[in-house]
């Protein structure tokens, strides 16, 4: 795959691939040798949201971070809806290529309910689960989410991501609050969506908030099943989407979970804060805690 002229490989140097499933080109990172994580980003970003925790995270464990299709690098199949259904098929689809065993689900956003779904495939194979900042059940009946929902998935919503980067432009900026996004990663998050129908994507995922109530409510009866699965929760206390709400539902979910929570960080946990992020998930995993003490004696 040629890189597009936009695309500095020197913010973004990780070894990239390409694997063709289900009519969709899935474009993805798939850096460093160890057990796998499976790095699933929400919206409107792509894998270049992980760059810095791949880099962190490279010396102990395999990293995959895919674009979802029709995001990032990744190109969707003919009469692909966008759908979060349809997205965690092609997830799967991916992990089985790949012939993935023993991941980690490493998610934020929707990478996390679609992720969820994808697993269900061969749900002996997820061997943990990192969630930041994101939720996986029904919210129809929540004004939070659904004012934001008919707001920027509604038919203002619609055009003003097909004509103006809306969502790129609003949300990445109120998302990052330990630091400020520079001019070059801003280019790199609205660069991808170089047509009305890519940008129209990332409004369709606001909608959807609603729209796959019945998506979320079959993501959530599975929930259950996860209540002994290694897991980690990395919680921003500056998100503008989800709320301590959230985190106290996760912890009744998974009540054997981790809990690291991020001080002044906002939604966009993974690009907002990859030191603490990278940190955690190497300090939580078996694998990361053997390289921090060595070699047993």
């Amino acid at each position: 795959m040629t890189d597009p002229r936009w695309l500095d490989r020197t913010t973004y140097p990780w070894t990239t691939r390409t694997v063709e499933v289900d009519d969709a080109v899935v474009h993805l990172v798939d850096e460093g040798t160890g057990p796998p994580l499976l790095l699933l980003h929400g919206n409107p970003t792509w894998s270049y949201e992980w760059r810095d925790v791949v880099g962190r995270l490279r010396a102990d464990f395999r990293c995959i971070a895919p674009d979802l299709p029709g995001l990032g690098l990744s190109t969707a199949g003919p009469g692909f809806g966008g759908s979060p259904a349809e997205h965690a098929r092609v997830v799967a689809d991916v992990v089985a290529a790949l012939g993935l065993d023993a991941w980690t689900l490493v998610a934020h956003d929707w990478g996390v309910p679609i992720g969820l779904a994808a697993a269900r495939r061969d749900p002996g194979r997820l061997a943990g689960l990192v969630v930041a900042n994101s939720w996986a059940w029904p919210v129809d009946d929540d004004p939070h989410f659904t004012t934001f929902s008919r707001a920027m998935g509604g038919p203002v919503g619609r055009l003003g991501a097909r004509h103006a980067h809306l969502v790129v432009r609003a949300m990445l900026p109120l998302g990052h609050r330990r630091r400020r996004l520079t001019r070059a990663e801003m280019h790199h998050y609205r660069a991808p969506l170089d047509t009305p129908g890519r940008r129209e994507a990332t409004s369709r995922f606001a909608a959807e908030i609603v729209r796959a109530t019945p998506f979320l409510a079959d993501v959530a009866r599975t929930l259950p099943a996860l209540a002994d699965v290694p897991a980690l929760l990395l919680w921003a206390d500056r998100d503008i989407a989800f709320r301590e709400t959230e985190l106290d539902r996760w912890r009744a979910e998974l009540p054997h979970a981790d809990l690291v929570r991020l001080p002044g960080a906002g939604h966009f946990v993974p690009s907002d804060a990859p030191a603490d992020v990278a940190d955690a998930v190497r300090a939580w995993h078996p694998a990361g805690r053997s390289s921090l003490h060595g070699p047993s004696s």
